[in-house]
Formats: structure tokens, sequence, C-alpha cells
């Protein structure tokens, strides 16, 4: 079934995959092996301008060396990469071969704006590019696109600046200057190690007491961390990171940290102030640069025509399957967030979706 016009401007596919990052090409290696062509069956669209999803807008200190658990896409390992490299370049490079090695012939620049419910059974994916009709959409947008600002009260007072971990610039950039972190996460650890020897003076601000995690992080604990984030998923609920309940990893720089009291971390302060933060027990820190390493938000507004979202706010899912929409898969959210899990999801997607399209044909095929 290749791509016809079946409205003016309109394209027809079997399969539309939104994003290129691990999930989308994933996804989109799984439809070659099943036998779709890509620009006849199906096509990629990617809002990035070029290859290497959100790891291209990784500031340049992040290097390879320094990225934990990042899993080879199907089909073709990463080998001999520099660990001294930025991670935006290794990986924005290996994913660029490997669109090439497999042809997925992604189309980029383009922007999904929405999808929507077609007259014929079919969905509407309506683009930068023109609108496509398919029989089946994998959304592998992840969350990049929608970092997590929180609000605080006084925080339009703040005379500093205030910047998001989407907008990291490397440490370089934060000399001299009094940094209150805010966020938990790996992030939020990262860039402290990175600043502090750069910085007049750092401070750590978490709403948790942060965990961190020694020894080995087994295939056990991994499916320990996944099941609780793949529970809230079930029940409709907005999904957390994996990393949000495995813990931090006890690296060696992490105990330098610890041991520097870099790693020292405070309570949530309560409100902003023009020149720092501050806290209702009357401690108050001076500082120059609020940074929010506060997380990101899926990015699913594109489908919010069709519905999906449960009185929970998140998108309930069976397996990879929207529950309310068998046609629409999505991949790299919640439980499939990691870089193993967008792999195994584009598997499972792709393997839903044939039989969801096998199914139709036999109906088609039974009418006659």
């Amino acid at each position: 079934m290749g791509v016809r016009g079946v409205a003016e401007g309109t394209r027809s596919v079997r399969v539309v995959v939104v994003g290129a990052g691990q999930a989308g090409l994933s996804a989109a290696h799984h439809l070659r092996r099943a036998g779709f062509e890509p620009d006849r069956d199906f096509v990629v669209l990617d809002h990035a301008p070029r290859p290497g999803g959100a790891w291209q807008f990784r500031w340049p200190s992040l290097t390879y060396g320094k990225v934990h658990g990042m899993h080879a896409l199907p089909g073709m390992e990463l080998t001999g990469a520099d660990p001294g490299r930025p991670s935006s370049e290794v990986i924005g490079g290996y994913f660029s071969t490997y669109e090439e090695t497999f042809d997925l012939r992604v189309h980029r620049p383009v922007d999904v704006t929405a999808v929507r419910e077609g007259t014929d059974g079919r969905l509407l994916v309506e683009s930068s590019e023109g609108t496509y009709a398919t029989e089946a959409v994998i959304s592998a947008t992840g969350t990049w696109d929608r970092p997590f600002w929180p609000r605080y009260p006084g925080q339009e007072l703040f005379h500093g600046r205030q910047l998001h971990t989407a907008q990291y610039p490397g440490p370089e950039e934060f000399a001299g200057q009094r940094v209150v972190v805010v966020g938990g996460g790996s992030s939020g650890v990262q860039h402290l190690l990175e600043i502090a020897p750069l910085a007049a003076a750092t401070t750590w601000v978490t709403r948790r007491q942060p965990v961190f995690r020694d020894g080995e992080f087994g295939q056990d604990q991994g499916r320990a961390a996944v099941a609780l984030v793949e529970e809230r998923v079930r029940e409709g609920l907005p999904p957390r990171s994996v990393v949000s309940v495995t813990g931090l990893a006890l690296t060696e720089a992490v105990r330098e940290g610890l041991a520097a009291g870099v790693l020292d971390r405070l309570p949530m302060f309560d409100r902003i102030t023009a020149d720092g933060v501050a806290w209702d027990d009357g401690r108050h820190v001076e500082a120059d640069v609020i940074l929010w390493a506060t997380g990101f938000r899926p990015v699913v507004d594109h489908l919010a025509p069709l519905r999906l979202r449960e009185p929970g706010g998140g998108i309930r899912l069976e397996g990879t399957r929207a529950a309310r929409d068998p046609r629409v898969h999505l991949v790299g959210y919640g439980p499939s967030a990691s870089t193993i899990g967008a792999n195994r999801a584009g598997r499972a997607a792709v393997r839903e979706i044939r039989r969801l399209l096998d199914g139709e044909r036999e109906l088609t095929a039974d009418a006659h």
C-alpha cells in the first residue's frame, strides 16, 4: 500500500512514527524487519534538526564516558567510542550511521502538531510537511522538549539568572558565581559536581532526601524499578522516571562529592527572594543563579485531540498500546523511557501493530 492521495495534500501510509530518538529508531528498525518499506508503508517524522534524539542537545561536558546505561540500538552495536568526546557527538554520530545503515529515511525537521480521528477509521497526522492518513501511530516523542519548571512564591522577583537542565551550557559559565541547584536526580548531581570547583558557592536543594545506591544494579533490581513505573502507567497516572525509583548510583565521583560536602543537601526552600532563596525557619541563601534540574514531562500534546488521558492525568497503557485507542502506541514513555526499555518497546509496538493490521486485512477479506 503506497503513499497515495486520500484528500488534497494528504498522503497515506500504514504507520507513522513520530520521533527519531532511541525509541523511534528502534520502532522503525522493527518495522523494516517486519517487511514495511520506508516512505511506502511507513514514515518517521522527527522535529530535531539532525540525528541524535535528545542526546544532540546535551551539554558538551557530558562526555560519553559519563553516560551510564546507554544500550545500543537493535542490530548495531556502538563500538570504539572515545569516552572523552561529548556524548552529543558520539551518540549523534551513532544514530546517523544507524539511520543510513538501515535506510530509515527519517524526515526532518518536521513538527507534528496533532493526531486526529479521520473519517474512514484511520488517523490523520498533521505535520509541517503535510497530513498523513494512517492506520497506526507510534509516538516516540520522549520528554526533552517539555522541561518541568516548578513554581515558587517570589520567582519573578529574583534578580539573578534562572535556567533549566535543558539549557545547561556546561560548568564554565558559572565560574565565580553562587549557584543553587534544585533537584534530586542524576542531572542535579552531575551539575553540582561539575560546577562546584569553579563556582564561588553551591547549594543543593531537593524535595526528598536523596537515596544513594551502592553495589551492583542488576536485572532483578532493574525489573523491580520498571514495574513501579509500569504500575503508575497502568493506573492512568503521569509516569515517574525510572531513575526516580532506582536511586542515585554511588560512583567514585559521587563519593568524593559527598566527602567534600558538595552533595550536602538542604530541604526545599519555601520562597525565592530578589537575591536568593529562603526558608520559613529564617534560613536564607544568597544566589546569582538558580539551576532547575527538575526533570521533564512526556511530550504528548499532539495526541490531545484523541482524548487518551485518564482522570489521573496520564495515558493508560496496555503494554505500549493506549488503552483508549489500539491504533496508538507510546514508546519511550514511562517504563520504556530508558534506552533498553525503548528498544523493547519499539519491538513490542511493531508486534502489536502487525496483529492489528493483519486483523483488519482478515476483516476486509471476510467482508468480500
